[in-house]
């Protein structure tokens, strides 16, 4: 009896200690604080691009025609091209060719790349033709010149004969107005290759859509003197100038310098010589 008193007593003293162990360990789960809550993840997104503004048939892309919406992957539209560095060089200088909402998603369907075949052909509308103008930092408007853009033609040549003698010596006058740039060197993008215009880069050819009787002019222009570009604003209602400057127009000193000696006499006396002059 006294045995099982003593076995009782020590099972009894064991199960006190162990709890008092379990209580002071840091594993215990009255010591155990509950963990702070954590904020979801945000919903997995991707960009994809959309046309920034309408596009008419007939645009060719630049950076500010497109933008980026956001969806999840789940939603994005069929063909719908995600954004890069790659897919947007793609669209940059492409043809729209029919109209595309605000909004729209941009697909490959609805562009025609520079490097598609037929791109070219396609730009120019009936009765278009396509010339090149050579250019440098100065006549090319130090590259910031895009296809898209609208576009003056200025002729400057020197002259000679009467002209030259008043001070004409050199004149410019603007050949052709608001004419559409559709490539720049040889590509027809806005720098597709992400290098075309980067910083540095100078534009050596500029190619414009003109009619055949304007590539003929343009043609002859650059034989016989330099061609200059100047941009035009997107909304320009002004009439096109028609009048010719000349040098003496920006410099007077030019007629002054150019101006011919008045006629004169020379009067010889013995070994003395004198010139009168008849104003």
């Amino acid at each position: 009896m006294a045995l099982r008193i003593f076995l009782i007593g020590l099972v009894l003293s064991a199960a006190v200690v162990l709890g008092v162990v379990i209580y002071q360990s840091p594993f215990s789960l009255a010591s155990r604080t509950p963990p702070a809550p954590t904020a979801p993840p945000p919903p997995l997104t991707i960009n994809y691009l959309v046309a920034a503004r309408p596009l008419p048939a007939g645009t060719l892309v630049r950076d500010s025609d497109i933008a980026l919406k956001s969806v999840q992957p789940s939603r994005l539209p069929p063909h719908a091209i995600t954004d890069s560095p790659t897919a947007r060089g793609e669209l940059r200088g492409a043809l729209v060719p029919r109209y595309l909402d605000a909004g729209a998603p941009v697909t490959l369907e609805d562009v025609l790349r520079p490097r598609d075949r037929g791109f070219l052909a396609t730009v120019l509308p009936p009765g278009a033709r396509a010339v090149s103008v050579a250019v440098d930092a100065v006549t090319g408007v130090a590259g910031l010149i895009w296809p898209g853009d609208r576009v003056d033609v200025l002729l400057t040549q020197q002259v000679e004969g009467n002209a030259a003698a008043s001070g004409h010596q050199v004149v410019s006058r603007t050949v052709l107005t608001d004419i559409r740039v559709i490539a720049v060197d040889q590509e027809i993008v806005q720098g597709a290759t992400g290098d075309v215009h980067s910083a540095g880069h100078v534009a050596r050819t500029v190619t414009l859509e003109v009619s055949p009787e304007e590539a003929e002019r343009l043609t002859v222009g650059q034989r016989i003197g330099v061609l200059s570009l100047a941009i035009r604003p997107l909304k320009d209602l002004a009439p096109p100038r028609d009048e010719p400057v000349f040098g003496a127009d920006v410099s007077p000193e030019l007629v002054h310098s150019a101006a011919p000696a008045a006629p004169g006499m020379q009067i010889i006396q013995g070994d003395q010589r004198s010139m009168v002059r008849f104003q």
